[in-house]
């Protein structure tokens, strides 16, 4: 393992030098791809001093248990090497998935777009009640969260609503939300009481910088139209809305939740260039997962995921077969215990495929 963590050791003294040139600090691109490893790096060296100096307690303690000249330091160093040992194997397991390679993207931003699937306004609702989950766990997370266009359903939530989220790792932890949600309850508008399943889908984009993806503006056409929904009389009728157009691949991107066409525009411009990073990164996953089968990343956006089961109050997230009897809790935005055991699933494939140790 110390072989491993020196090499790490190694190249976080080569990064240290390297963002300190000028050359680099005047390249944006390579100053914040550098910036970005030499802040996990050092998370990784930092563990590596506290194995060190585990370690080194264990010899050290081990030679004054060998010598056995004197009792009392005989005793503290058998102490002090109980000590030790009974910490070392959570650092070990700690430092061995700090070693995995990590996923370039999950450090982004990221956009997620939420549409009712089957299921009529009930389908809306729960895509309104998806989105009031992830607003509030993202803002337990201490992220920001910016809705980018919605439709609303005709007895509420949402037909599709969009919104970017801004913070720390945020692609990383909520790629797993990407996939189909199933809600089985009784509908308000339902008079036999009868349960009724219904679906959402939910797409996870990580965000994508400029210089991720080249974007060429002349093959985008640009449609100027008035705002819908709430927001008075002034968004109604000026043309603030702003619809994209991107030619060569059909993709298509609104943006009205500002009264400025041109935050509008800028907020669109971002989704559509995120969107055009997935379709990169889409036919990267698909000829990955002719190697390998992932249980939690398959990519596959048709996927049921996750069942939300209001009469018996559970949760059960089919990918990696865990049920929680805590739907209110969930619903309100509790859902990191997911996020957790999905990141520990994907964690340990990786350490499997990986040649860390």
């Amino acid at each position: 393992m110390l072989d491993r963590l020196n090499i790490v050791k190694q190249r976080f003294d080569e990064v240290s030098d390297l963002i300190i040139q000028p050359d680099i600090i005047a390249d944006q691109k390579r100053y914040i791809q550098l910036n970005k490893e030499y802040k996990d790096l050092k998370e990784i060296v930092d563990k590596r001093e506290e194995y060190i100096l585990l370690t080194g307690n264990i010899e050290e303690a081990n030679e004054i248990i060998e010598d056995g000249s004197d009792d009392e330091m005989v005793e503290m160093a058998k102490m002090q090497m109980e000590e030790a040992k009974e910490k070392l194997p959570q650092l070990e397991e700690e430092i061995k998935y700090m070693l995995i390679p990590k996923d370039p993207e999950d450090a982004k931003n990221a956009v997620i777009e939420i549409r009712a699937g089957t299921g009529g306004d009930e389908a809306s609702i729960f895509a309104g009640d998806l989105h009031r989950m992830y607003t509030k766990y993202c803002q337990s997370k201490g992220w920001s969260v910016n809705v980018v266009d919605f439709n609303e359903g005709t007895s509420g939530g949402f037909k599709e609503v969009i919104f970017e989220v801004n913070g720390e790792d945020v692609y990383g932890t909520m790629k797993f939300e990407a996939g189909v949600h199933r809600v089985q309850r009784v509908p308000q508008t339902e008079t036999q009481g009868r349960v009724h399943t219904s679906a959402a889908t939910v797409m996870v984009l990580p965000e994508a910088e400029e210089f991720d993806v080249e974007l060429n503006m002349s093959d985008v056409r640009i449609e100027r139209t008035t705002s819908t929904g709430p927001g008075g009389q002034s968004v109604n009728t000026t043309y603030s809305a702003i619809k994209l157009h991107h030619e060569p691949t059909g993709i298509i991107v609104s943006c009205q939740d500002e009264k400025s066409q041109h935050k509008n525009l800028e907020k669109a411009t971002k989704v559509l260039r995120s969107r055009l990073y997935e379709r990169e990164l889409q036919k990267k996953m698909e000829a990955d997962s002719a190697k390998r089968k992932s249980m939690v990343s398959s990519g596959d956006r048709s996927a049921k995921i996750r069942t939300y089961n209001y009469p018996q109050g559970r949760v059960t997230d089919h990918r990696i077969g865990l049920t929680l009897y805590d739907l209110s809790k969930i619903m309100d935005g509790d859902i990191q215990k997911f996020i957790d055991e999905l990141q520990l699933v994907e964690n340990t494939e990786k350490l499997k495929e990986s040649d860390v140790f």
